[in-house]
């Protein structure tokens, strides 16, 4: 059985939402924050979320493949409609979608840019998705600490998206889960304003409604950026 908890807000700053989700059937999840400002990030972070439907629609396999097939659909997608519009050029997009095959216990992510996904598992809270961007680069070289990079003037600058390049590396994995575990997926409006220990205890307490509650703290530490979650609460069938 998976519970689901979602939520999307505008912010106290931002003038339009450029964040768009999905919760699909059968159980896939969606994140993507829209780059390029004003129309054009939410273009292309619908159109993200609208090739993850679509391939949730086809009845083929799903898995970590399919995932990211999606993600490069998407991409060409968002190239090819900056290319015929001019107000949409720059446009891009993070994506960060999340399959649960309930059968097999198991789950496929894929991801690009700095949205994320998490998984908390007895009492541990972990980012299991990789942020592609010049900070966490820093940090996997070690010349930046976790702590630096989360207060870096740089900590934006993404290294790879949705749209802006035609060749696109797309990560993707599997895990098996456990019974109770609770998954988050993200944009960077919520990761941004509220502290991992934070996220870990709302995602670990009371489930009704914790996606709002997640965007509520993110608005109450400022309400910097468009903020949106995917809660998921998982039980062995």
């Amino acid at each position: 059985m998976i519970e689901v908890s979602s939520a999307s807000d505008i912010g106290r700053v931002r003038t339009s939402n450029e964040d768009s989700y999905g919760v699909f059937s059968p159980s896939v999840y969606v994140v993507a924050d829209g780059l390029g400002g004003h129309a054009a990030g939410e273009v292309a972070s619908r159109m993200v979320v609208a090739a993850v439907h679509d391939m949730a629609n086809e009845g083929g396999a799903l898995d970590t493949a399919s995932l990211q097939s999606a993600i490069l659909r998407a991409n060409a997608q968002v190239i090819r409609a900056a290319a015929d519009n001019s107000s949409y050029e720059g446009m891009g997009s993070t994506a960060t979608v999340l399959h649960i095959d309930e059968g097999a216990g198991m789950a496929y992510y894929a991801h690009v840019g700095d949205s994320r996904l998490y998984l908390l598992r007895h009492g541990t809270f972990r980012q299991v998705s990789r942020d592609h961007s010049y900070v966490e680069e820093l940090v996997a070289r070690g010349q930046l600490s976790e702590a630096e990079a989360q207060h870096h003037p740089r900590k934006n600058l993404l290294l790879r998206a949705v749209g802006v390049e035609e060749y696109l590396h797309v990560d993707g994995d599997s895990f098996p889960l456990e019974s109770r575990d609770r998954l988050l997926l993200a944009t960077d409006g919520l990761t941004n304003m509220v502290e991992d220990g934070e996220l870990a205890s709302l995602l670990g307490g009371d489930f009704t409604g914790v996606a709002e509650r997640m965007a509520e703290r993110a608005l109450a530490g400022g309400g910097s950026d468009n903020i949106t979650v995917i809660a998921l609460a998982y039980e062995m069938p």
